[in-house]
């Protein structure tokens, strides 16, 4: 028993580390003495968000403080070598090891961000029509995933294709269990191998479309950007939203000159509210991008060169003239085309973040 429960404190030291807890720890102090201040609640907005986090931290760490606690209890009463005490260190072991390995899935998201909500945008690449139809695709995939998971999502913004499909979409993606921790594995560019039903002699056709996924980062005081680095240009609405929309300056586009990240939001009803989620979208983009290139400081990013053409994707979707959807990155195959495309994704995730388990950026 002795070298078990050694072994069982020795892993749950080294979940604690890996899952950076007293990290976490000092970030929930700090809010919770900010949430103490007396103008706190003045900016119900900021305060709302801050109350967030602080419930989202705690419901990650109170599980492995307590755990901690209990094994650390149990290994001191072993030391006193007290046989009446055996059988209430053995029972309550079993119940410590237990929770452990109910909790030991959470060291598949140990990365900074893994606990928030997503932002994803899909975007067609080569392909002509058959990509934009490709990109619906993929957004009908994903949509199916995150109601069988009970995610709720809100399309923020979307360009429709010229024939069919979609040029892009952008969506918010709300859970409770590590919603950027699982959807980053989508992050790439995804190939589809298919008869055309665009094109009159039904011809073999590859298309492509590149998977942003982005953690949401709302507050300003979690992901800070120069505001001097911000080019920010209003221009009339083409989107949807009715009359009011479409006639007035509306839409926003905000560019980060450093690093040459550019979004546009126009689907919003007001100037002001396209301008927050703007922000709201670029703070996410630039954090991904600062952990993609495992960059220090914003000024240092490069922009993104990651194309959606041949080379560069991460899994291939097979149709004709065999069916397979294969993860380049895990080898992962399957030949159930369909269900994978009905959001049946839970396998490429999984094989993903267990061969990265580990590798996040700080």
């Amino acid at each position: 028993m002795d070298d078990n429960l050694l072994a069982l404190q020795q892993d749950v030291q080294r979940a604690y580390q890996q899952l950076k807890i007293d990290d976490l720890k000092r970030r929930l102090d700090g809010l919770r003495n900010e949430s103490l201040e007396l103008k706190f609640w003045q900016d119900s907005t900021h305060a709302g968000v801050v109350m967030q986090q602080i419930a989202s931290i705690e419901k990650r760490i109170e599980p492995w403080l307590e755990l901690k606690f209990r094994v650390d209890d149990l290994a001191e009463l072993a030391k006193l070598k007290d046989d009446q005490l055996s059988e209430d260190i053995s029972r309550n072991y079993t119940s410590v090891l237990s929770d452990f390995n109910r909790l030991r899935g959470q060291l598949l998201f140990s990365g900074l961000y893994d606990d928030h909500d997503a932002l994803i945008s899909i975007s067609a690449g080569a392909g002509g029509t058959d990509a934009q139809d490709w990109t619906q695709m993929l957004f009908r995939m994903y949509s199916r995933f995150f109601d069988k998971n009970g995610w709720r999502y809100k399309v923020i913004d979307e360009s429709p294709g010229e024939a069919a499909g979609l040029k892009n979409i952008v969506v918010e993606v709300i859970g409770d269990d590590f919603v950027y921790g699982k959807m980053r594995s989508e992050h790439g560019v995804h190939r589809l191998v298919r008869l055309s039903p665009f094109n009159a002699d039904n011809l073999r056709q590859t298309s492509f479309a590149k998977v942003e996924v982005s953690p949401k980062i709302d507050s300003p005081n979690e992901y800070s950007i120069d505001e001097r680095d911000l080019k920010i240009d209003v221009y009339r609405s083409g989107g949807h939203g009715g009359q009011s929309v479409n006639t007035t300056d509306s839409a926003v586009r905000i560019t980060h000159l450093p690093s040459g990240i550019s979004v546009a939001i126009q689907n919003e009803r007001s100037q002001l509210q396209n301008k927050d989620t703007a922000m709201t979208l670029l703070r996410s983009r630039l954090a991904q991008m600062q952990m993609e290139q495992h960059a220090k400081k914003i000024s240092d990013l490069k922009g993104p060169n990651q194309s959606a053409e041949w080379g560069s994707q991460i899994r291939s979707y097979v149709l004709h003239p065999y069916k397979q959807v294969k993860d380049l990155r895990t080898h992962i195959e399957t030949s159930d085309i369909d269900g994978v495309l009905a959001g049946e994704i839970d396998q490429f995730i999984q094989a993903y973040l267990e061969q990265n388990m580990g590798d996040t950026a700080d």
